[in-house]
């Protein structure tokens, strides 16, 4: 595939990439429906099942330290966040939502991993339902780019 802007071809072949997923049980209908999106995804571009590893925690606040331990075991070439925080009434939904993502990017830098984030922030439970499926396979997409555009730059 191109990068229209760049000409630059964008690698998306999975084929011996070792995945790590970790997904937020909160809001679990909408989360299942992004991960099952994103598995679709990794394997339509050539990841092995047995090379993907999907692990749940309770919600968006708990994906960065699983996240982390999966970045310190050296096994994955790219990792994958994926939950879903909808606003209520309170200044919850923005802690929760700062919060996570911050730890999110701060394992990618800190392990120099590509973690792909879709974590959903967003207003109402339909707003959340017209994004799972593509964000789902967005992620995948971004993490399979991350990880060969890493390992061509080192």
């Amino acid at each position: 595939m191109q990068d229209a802007d760049k000409g630059q071809a964008i690698d998306l072949d999975g084929t011996d990439l070792r995945i790590g997923i970790v997904q937020a049980r909160f809001n679990e209908k909408l989360t299942d429906q992004l991960a099952q999106s994103c598995m679709a995804e990794l394997e339509a571009l050539g990841v092995a099942a047995k090379h993907i590893r999907h692990v749940t925690v309770p919600g968006a606040l708990e994906v960065p330290v699983a996240l982390n331990a999966m970045a310190q075991s050296d096994r994955y070439d790219a990792l994958i966040a994926l939950g879903c925080i909808i606003r209520g009434e309170t200044y919850h939904f923005e802690l929760v939502a700062n919060e996570s993502g911050a730890g999110v990017s701060r394992v990618s830098l800190d392990h120099e991993l590509p973690v792909a984030n879709a974590i959903l922030t967003v207003e109402n439970e339909a707003q959340a339902w017209a994004r799972a499926d593509e964000k789902g396979r967005d992620a995948a997409r971004v993490a399979v780019e991350m990880a060969n555009l890493l390992e061509e730059l080192s």
